[in-house]
């Protein structure tokens, strides 16, 4: 295939799954259609289809694409943080930060995801279950460092630090998405600090969206 060819085929595989991450965080992974895609980038049934083979393999690129947003999100932000507790609460501030945003147009993109797909066997239910669990093993190692270091109490457990800093997640997102709680992001950094046993001083501003 010409190397223009396989440059305009990259592109529109790309455009696919970025219309598909935007579709599917307000209606749902299940929510996607061929032909909605296909009339929404102005291609045909199977030259959408023809990315993809099949619905399932859409919707796990969807998602794939959405975790990568989740990390640059979330998780990359908080890297240069020192390992430990200070590395929790940069990624608090970061998560809380991208909730508050609306980042993904249905809201948090993950959260959507794991409750449409909980009861739900197959491939796209799997993946998300280990998605799942590797980011609460990244929270468990962090609060892991932080009770070594004295900086969060000894005999904690740090699966029970990071079952809760989830749920605290997700209750935002549920209060801000369906109630319109505008205060649920400064109400879910009280509540992370709370469970770490940080100081609750005035919230820095969210940051801004990046480009």
């Amino acid at each position: 295939m010409p190397r223009r060819s396989v440059a305009d085929a990259a592109r529109t595989r790309s455009a696919i799954v970025a219309r598909s991450v935007d579709l599917a965080s307000v209606e749902g992974l299940e929510g996607l259609t061929i032909g909605r895609l296909a009339n929404d980038l102005d291609l045909s049934k199977g030259g959408v289809l023809g990315h993809f083979g099949t619905k399932e393999e859409l919707q796990l690129a969807a998602l794939n694409a959405a975790a990568a947003i989740y990390r640059r999100e979330i998780w990359e932000p908080a890297q240069g943080a020192a390992p430990g507790r200070k590395r929790l609460l940069a990624i608090c501030d970061a998560w809380l930060s991208y909730l508050a945003r609306d980042v993904f147009p249905g809201g948090c993109f993950v959260a959507a995801a794991s409750t449409e797909f909980d009861d739900r066997p197959g491939r796209v239910h799997d993946a998300i279950v280990a998605m799942h669990e590797q980011w609460m093993g990244v929270l468990a190692r962090e609060a892991r460092i932080a009770i070594t270091n004295g900086e969060l109490r000894r005999g904690s457990d740090p699966e029970d630090i990071a079952f809760g800093l989830n749920a605290i997640a997700m209750g935002v997102n549920q209060a801000h998405r369906l109630v319109r709680d505008a205060t649920a992001p400064e109400r879910g950094w009280r509540a992370m600090r709370t469970l770490l046993g940080a100081p609750r001083a005035r919230r820095r501003p969210t940051p801004p969206s990046r480009p």
